[in-house]
């Protein structure tokens, strides 16, 4: 039996991501970049500073900023998008999510956030769901943002875990390959051809019961 979830954020307990959206493209905008749906595909999972190096490539600029310029940029695009995410509320939680935060939390089993946003405390907090969490690794002090495991990593030790006594819930194909490299179970919430057809991909969270879970990592 496994004995942790780690959850991604975005996408997998609820949908900021349109809102990382609109805030790249309000900067990319100002900078004279544009950006589209298509491209904001890449970004999905993406650490702040890797989103902001490819919008900067994907423009021809990524040698027109200092240091001292591009971390500006990145706290620009986070100003924009922490005005945005003011009204996010417990409505907005994906739906299955609290049952099973709830069902993990009555079985004694650790739960772990492992997003690449740094606004993940602020997030929870709004829509009420911090108490159910152990842990909420910090993106700030691990050395490499997904696909890297490291995120991973510091979420299992976080709770006291080996990742690979862990599963790990993504709906980003470079989460997917974080968990995977990390050792852990990977669970994707998406489409098969996005995320991969050697894991077990859910359409929906409703789908996400500590059931399946247990079915999931009883067949791996």
């Amino acid at each position: 039996m496994f004995k942790a979830v780690l959850f991604d954020l975005d996408g997998v307990i609820t949908d900021t991501a349109e809102y990382h959206f609109l805030a790249w493209k309000k900067l990319g905008d100002e900078l004279g970049i544009s950006i589209d749906r298509e491209f904001n595909e890449q970004l999905k999972g993406v650490s702040r500073t890797e989103s902001l190096q490819r919008i900067l490539a994907s423009g021809g600029r990524e040698h027109d900023f200092s240091a001292e310029e591009f971390d500006d940029l990145a706290k620009r695009k986070n100003d924009n998008y922490v005005e945005m995410i003011q009204d996010v509320s417990s409505n907005d939680v994906y739906p299955g999510i609290l049952e099973l935060l709830e069902e993990l939390k009555e079985h004694g089993l650790k739960i772990a956030l492992a997003s690449a946003s740094k606004n993940g405390p602020l997030l929870l907090d709004k829509m009420t769901l911090t108490d159910y969490f152990d842990v909420i690794a910090d993106p700030a002090k691990v050395a490499e943002g997904k696909p890297a495991p490291d995120i991973f990593l510091a979420a299992a030790a976080g709770v006291g875990v080996n990742a690979d006594e862990a599963i790990g819930i993504e709906d980003a194909q470079a989460g997917i390959q974080a968990i995977k490299a990390a050792g852990a179970l990977p669970i994707g919430v998406g489409e098969s051809d996005v995320l991969g057809n050697d894991i077990s991909v859910v359409k929906d969270t409703s789908e996400l019961t500590l059931d399946y879970l247990k079915k999931v990592w009883n067949k791996r």
